[in-house]
C-alpha cells in the first residue's frame, strides 16, 4: 500500500467510524508507526479534510444539528467534572475549549464531549497524563463552545453553571 492509499483509507475509516479512532489504533491496523499516523492525518488537513483531534483520537468534522453557543466559565481543576457533566447532562455537546494566553493568544483544545461516559474519559486522560488543563494557565477561566440540541438545553446549561458559581458574566 503507497502512502497515498494509506491515507485514502484513512479519510474512508474515519467517515465510518461513530467514535474517536486513536493514531495507535490507526497504526496498528496499517503496520506503520503513530507518528506516520500523525503525518498522514496532517497532509489530510493540508489538502482540506475536516479532521479534528479528539483527547480520544481523531474525528471527522461533519456539520450536524444543533444551535451553537459559547459561555464563559471559571472553575478550579476539582470542579471540572462537575462543570462538564452540566453541559451534557442538559443535551449539550462540548466541542472545545479556548483560553487566552498573554503570549500565544487564543489557544483552543478541541473536546467533542457528549456524554458522561466522554466526560469520564476525558477526565482520566487529564488525571493520568503528564499534562494540565488549558484553564490552569488561565486561573481558571475559560470559554466553551457548545452545540445545545434547542436554546431550551443551552438556558437549562446557563441556569445550572450559574447556581454552581461557574457561569461568568458580563
Amino acid at each position: 500500500m503507497t502512502a497515498s492509499q494509506r491515507r485514502q483509507e484513512i479519510l474512508s475509516r474515519l467517515k465510518t467510524e461513530h467514535a474517536p479512532v486513536s493514531a495507535t489504533v490507526l497504526a496498528q491496523s496499517f503496520g506503520v508507526s503513530r507518528q506516520v499516523v500523525v503525518g498522514d492525518i496532517a497532509l489530510l488537513r493540508a489538502g482540506g479534510a475536516p479532521i479534528a483531534a479528539t483527547p480520544r483520537g481523531y474525528v471527522l468534522e461533519t456539520p450536524t444539528e444543533g444551535i451553537l453557543h459559547t459561555v464563559a466559565v471559571r472553575h478550579t481543576d476539582a470542579q471540572m467534572e462537575r462543570e462538564l457533566q452540566i453541559c451534557v447532562d442538559n443535551g449539550c455537546t462540548v466541542l472545545d475549549v479556548l483560553v487566552e494566553h498573554p503570549v500565544y493568544g487564543q489557544l483552543v483544545g478541541q473536546l467533542q464531549l457528549s456524554s458522561r461516559y466522554d466526560v469520564e474519559q476525558f477526565l482520566q486522560r487529564v488525571r493520568t497524563g503528564s499534562a494540565h488543563s488549558l484553564s490552569t494557565l488561565t486561573d481558571g477561566i475559560h470559554l466553551h463552545t457548545l452545540r445545545c440540541s434547542s436554546e431550551e438545553a443551552f438556558e437549562r446549561v446557563c441556569r445550572q453553571l450559574e447556581e454552581e458559581g461557574f457561569l461568568l458574566r458580563d
